[in-house]
């Protein structure tokens, strides 16, 4: 029985030595070479000196070392530290500092950029290189080492004891709301996540995973550890356009494709003919607008097409499954198994058949709360009602913040985030409404609704919105088609034209908070 995150590797390699487990720039790694990686790994990092439950952190793009490095942490008893690589140094160097890391897993490349700014990390010790070891500037504190020769001179040497419940990972927020909290992941959570998405994902050893999205992201990671849980392949993909993410799918004979909401409506708008081994693909991280949804079922009309809801600090929550899709398009589905989630009012009563209430996740995946941070851990981490009228220690679940609904059949609707809630003229308005509507319109490519403080509405609605290629937005057009669907109170004041992308979060998320820092002066006024 698997416990441990890294013996998801070990137990498919037992099962099936030779199959492929990992392919980067198209050269492949069988389950027994990444096993033997992994071990060897774990002592090298014990060897210079990772003690139990102390942090390794890796920083770079997605390649075979990173998740040699990750795995063999956890299988030392350490705690891996996933950094995604498009964090600049100042933000780096908090996260390492935040949560104490000792070693650093890293390139030439980007050390040199990160190393004025390691002086805030008084407990980093030792710097391991991937890569070329030369022109590395130069640090008082720290050892430098090749990730070759640790590798190579790693002596066998006991690895430390670990259970379950021992901590096997921290993932760091993208800060949208001010400093990244990192969440901390036990070795259950991650191989309950692994075994249920695996299972509803139907994933066997025959699949071939394309890894697209960071790996610091939990849906990121998710893509790992569920491949290893049924023995398929992952592919490590760092992609530079989103052509390169169709011509992985052909050239890589991918099954099983993840993204977030921005990026598939940039693939939505590609020529999927040549995809007939795409088996599914799946959407978290926001939900997927109607008309992105329908293109999607459109040039990909043989793959299942999964929408999911969740938030890291219980790694997946709910799914819908793709025959559901013509009956409930807008419904996140139901909880994934060994989940449970309930919709609760602010006193803790459950909820009513369609009575907006706050998603709370219990079970196997929720997290341990917030690394160094007892505060915002009591916030978000708060126990249940004791429905069982005797039960001495209280279990704690996810609060989520977020506001959604149940119908009569069980399936949950995403009405919006809490702290995303525009609140103008005594109504608290989602975001996504006004979105889904604009979208609707076929006006533009991308779109953010952002409540802007005012003096007599409390907040008004901005609407920043990116044109479509070779087109431009009819600022009065628009509007009348958000006054014909939309009360009064919900429609934008102000839209603010962005000739460029919207700007992205290291998730990949439209990034509100930044937008609503960015915002100037109005463009055209409702």
């Amino acid at each position: 029985m698997t416990q441990l995150v890294h013996q998801l590797i070990f137990q498919s390699a037992q099962r099936e030595p030779q199959r492929q487990a990992l392919s980067y720039q198209g050269v492949g790694l069988n389950y027994v070479a990444l096993a033997q990686m992994v071990r060897l790994s774990a002592a090298a990092w014990v060897h210079h000196g990772l003690g139990r439950s102390e942090r390794l952190a890796v920083f770079m793009e997605k390649r075979e070392e990173a998740v040699v490095a990750m795995f063999g942490a956890a299988a030392a008893g350490a705690v891996f530290v996933p950094v995604n690589p498009v964090l600049k140094p100042e933000q780096v160097a908090h996260i390492l500092g935040d949560c104490d890391v000792r070693i650093l897993v890293t390139t030439r490349e980007r050390y040199n950029l990160l190393a004025p700014a390691l002086a805030t990390c008084p407990g980093l010790r030792k710097v391991i290189i991937v890569g070329s070891m030369e022109g590395l500037a130069a640090v008082d504190t720290l050892q430098l080492l090749s990730w070759r020769e640790c590798m190579r001179d790693a002596p066998q040497t006991s690895l430390h004891a670990c259970i379950d419940t021992d901590i096997a990972a921290i993932l760091y927020t993208s800060g949208s709301t001010g400093r990244p909290k990192g969440v901390v992941l036990s070795h259950r959570n991650l191989v309950a996540g692994a075994l249920s998405v695996s299972s509803y994902l139907g994933n066997t050893a025959e699949d071939r995973i394309l890894c697209v999205l960071p790996l610091s992201f939990d849906y990121g990671l998710s893509q790992l550890t569920t491949a290893f849980a049924a023995g398929a392949c992952a592919v490590l993909l760092n992609h530079l356009l989103q052509r390169d993410i169709l011509e992985a799918v052909q050239h890589e004979r991918i099954t099983g494709l993840a993204a977030v909401p921005p990026l598939w409506m940039q693939l939505a708008e590609l020529d999927w003919r040549h995809a007939q081994r795409l088996r599914y693909i799946t959407n978290s991280g926001g939900a997927m607008q109607p008309h992105t949804l329908a293109k999607l079922r459109k040039v990909l009309p043989y793959t299942q097409i999964y929408l999911m809801y969740g938030l890291t600090e219980a790694f997946r929550s709910t799914f819908l499954a793709p025959e559901q899709l013509d009956r409930r398009p807008d419904s996140i589905g139901k909880a994934i198994p060994n989940a449970e989630v309930l919709v609760l009012r602010g006193d803790g009563s459950a909820c009513g058949p369609n009575e907006p209430g706050e998603l709370v996740h219990r079970g196997a995946l929720v997290a341990m709360g917030y690394w160094n941070d007892a505060q915002r851990t009591a916030e978000r981490f708060r126990p249940l009602p004791d429905r069982l009228g005797g039960l001495p220690v209280p279990e704690l679940a996810v609060w989520s913040g977020d506001t959604v609904r149940c119908d009569d059949e069980g399936y949950l609707y995403f009405i919006g985030r809490s702290d995303d809630m525009i609140k103008t003229s005594g109504y608290r308005v989602s975001p996504t409404e006004v979105e889904e509507v604009v979208y609707a319109t076929g006006m533009v490519a991308e779109a953010a609704a952002i409540g802007v403080p005012h003096e007599t509405l409390g907040q008004s609605i901005t609407l920043v919105a990116a044109a479509m290629p070779q087109s431009t937005i009819d600022c009065e057009a628009l509007l009348a088609a958000c006054r014909q669907a939309l009360p009064a109170y919900m429609v934008p004041s102000v839209i603010d034209i962005r000739s460029a992308s919207l700007p992205r979060n290291p998730n990949g998320k439209i990034d509100r908070k930044l937008l609503a820092d960015q915002l100037a002066g109005p463009r055209c006024a409702s």
